[in-house]
């Protein structure tokens, strides 16, 4: 699915590395970069895309997704804003499936840099009625992707970046820098507590309430150890939904969860509290390191 995003037509170069694409019913910022090549949905303010030339996909989007107005897209980096899960409806916010605006982009050798913002409109009032500012900006290298987001406005809010990682196998793959405690969603929210690393062998959904500054992917079959910086964050919540759920969903294919788990930098245990002059700000720094 990720290849397929660089070979769509260009509607419009915005830059030498910057280019508006159309998928289905969604625009595209399509990044093709001498070192690197990514792209991010303008539905959803969402990075679907990462990879440095000659390695393997960073990002993992679903070979079964769609692209459609309204509706979230299966991987990348969903944004989660103003609730986490169930708390309100949509699931998980609104912020993933309405329309950003793009409003900065900067490149130079080695990077590029673009900074997105979504604001209240009729729709979001309908659902959530508060006046905000959200930006996501976004700095992306051969090295490293760090992906912030800023909150501006009276409000009190919780929020995830909801990233999903491609893995060669997830039953060998391990991630460390969880914490020990944490709430199990598959267990109904029993509170539990695990030593030493996390693995992938049935559905894992937990969200961890104490957890390091940094969490470690290590892939061993990809020869690599994805390393994840947090800011700003309570929690840190990984997920995969394991051959049962993944057949269930029709966004995934059956065997989708074999190559994907995610590591989410998140704000749920201990909401935001913003004002208008007061912005908070979540924030992950990915870098891959190779063997």
């Amino acid at each position: 699915m990720t290849s397929g995003l660089f070979t769509l037509p260009v509607v419009e170069q915005l830059s030498s590395s910057i280019s508006l694409r159309i998928h289905d019913e969604l625009r595209l910022l399509v990044i093709t970069h001498p070192e690197f090549q990514a792209a991010f949905s303008l539905q959803g303010g969402q990075l679907i895309a990462w990879q440095p030339h000659g390695k393997a996909p960073i990002i993992w989007l679903s070979d079964k997704t769609s692209f459609a107005q309204g509706k979230a897209i299966r991987g990348g980096v969903p944004i989660c804003w103003p609730w986490f899960g169930p708390a309100g409806k949509p699931s998980h916010g609104f912020a993933r499936t309405a329309e950003w605006t793009l409003t900065h982009t900067e490149e130079s050798a080695q990077e590029v840099t673009l900074s997105m913002v979504l604001k209240q409109s009729a729709q979001t009032l309908a659902l959530w009625p508060h006046d905000f500012t959200l930006t996501l900006t976004a700095t992306l290298s051969a090295q490293a992707c760090k992906l912030t987001l800023t909150i501006l406005g009276d409000v009190e809010s919780t929020a995830a970046l909801h990233s999903y990682f491609h893995v060669a196998d997830s039953e060998k793959i391990a991630v460390s820098g969880l914490g020990e405690t944490f709430i199990d969603k598959v267990e109904n929210n029993r509170v539990s507590t695990q030593q030493g690393v996390q693995t992938y062998h049935n559905e894992v959904d937990r969200i961890f309430t104490h957890p390091d500054s940094a969490s470690i992917i290590d892939d061993p079959l990809l020869g690599r150890a994805i390393h994840l910086h947090h800011a700003g964050n309570s929690d840190v919540v990984t997920w995969n939904p394991g051959t049962t759920l993944s057949q269930s969903m029709t966004d995934m294919s059956d065997d989708g969860y074999k190559t994907m788990v995610c590591v989410e930098t998140a704000r749920i245990q201990q909401p935001f509290i913003t004002t208008s002059t007061s912005p908070a700000t979540l924030s992950v720094t990915i870098t891959p390191h190779y063997r």
